[in-house]
């Protein structure tokens, strides 16, 4: 079972992925055929690292939750199971339409619908920080670390 710190280790990867694309996807970085080609291998490792990350969740995560006795925890499973569709089917279609034959065709309609999949993985990624893990360490699926003030070893 996963953890609730190798959800959060996920989490601050995709993030990272993203932000390292954000910085070298610029026309003029572009223009140079081995950031290009770097830009698409990154572009590449974030649509394996979404797909396993979603793939770990339909497989480690949600069959328990769909058999939780709690009916809201069903009901947040069945959330991000229907949510994680659209997601898969715009990966499949942005690596068809832009990443499948290597020629980087860095259009403007390229870099839009590039920005676009970010911000859905970002928006996916904030949804499950603030919806499903509170309610996984709610639950007791994961026990919330404790770092509070005053209670350090000695």
């Amino acid at each position: 079972m996963p953890t609730l710190e190798s959800y959060r280790h996920s989490h601050a990867e995709l993030r990272q992925m993203i932000d390292d694309l954000r910085a070298i996807l610029c026309p003029e970085l572009l223009q140079i055929r081995p950031n290009a080609k770097t830009a698409f291998e990154l572009l590449c490792d974030l649509g394996t690292k979404v797909r396993s990350h979603l793939a770990e969740e339909d497989h480690r995560l949600y069959p328990g939750l769909l058999i939780h006795e709690d009916p809201q925890v069903k009901s947040i499973a069945w959330g991000f199971i229907s949510g994680e569709k659209p997601l898969r089917k715009i990966f499949d279609d942005y690596h068809r339409r832009w990443l499948k034959n290597c020629d980087f065709n860095l259009t403007e309609e390229f870099m839009s619908e590039t920005y676009e999949v970010f911000e859905m993985v970002a928006q996916r990624i904030d949804r499950e920080e603030q919806v499903l893990l509170p309610k996984l360490v709610e639950i007791g699926l994961f026990e919330q670390p404790r770092y509070a003030a005053g209670h350090a070893s000695q």
